[in-house]
């Protein structure tokens, strides 16, 4: 698993919901679990992956080590998963969480790789 910044493009300018949490990858890479939603890469026209049951667009990426991982147009408090605050403040190299950013909150790790399997293979 690794910690990813993910947002939330459709219907949203650069200030959807966001979240920083713990992401899973299937064994081909192909498709990323988070927050018991699946999502593949697109080729959209904000995001770069797409949730496999609504189709909606997301921005995932890696987290950044400068911390600003919204667009500079955007705006908004990101989720972050109160298991991976270590991580990211390693990564960031900061000693706390800036709270003005930050909203706290205890993400499950639920990854729907048996749901999305069985509705890809219907597909």
């Amino acid at each position: 698993m690794d910690i990813k910044y993910i947002e939330l493009k459709t219907g949203y300018s650069d200030d959807g919901p966001a979240w920083i949490g713990n992401v899973k990858e299937s064994k081909t890479g192909k498709t990323l679990y988070f927050n018991d939603h699946a999502f593949q890469k697109c080729q959209g026209v904000q995001g770069n992956y797409y949730d496999v049951e609504t189709g909606e667009e997301y921005w995932i990426s890696g987290v950044k080590r400068n911390g600003q991982d919204r667009h500079w147009a955007g705006s908004g408090k990101v989720i972050i998963d109160r298991k991976c605050i270590d991580e990211y403040l390693s990564v960031v190299n900061l000693p706390s969480l800036p709270t003005s950013d930050f909203i706290v909150e205890d993400i499950e790790d639920s990854f729907p790789v048996e749901r999305i399997n069985q509705l890809l293979n219907e597909k």
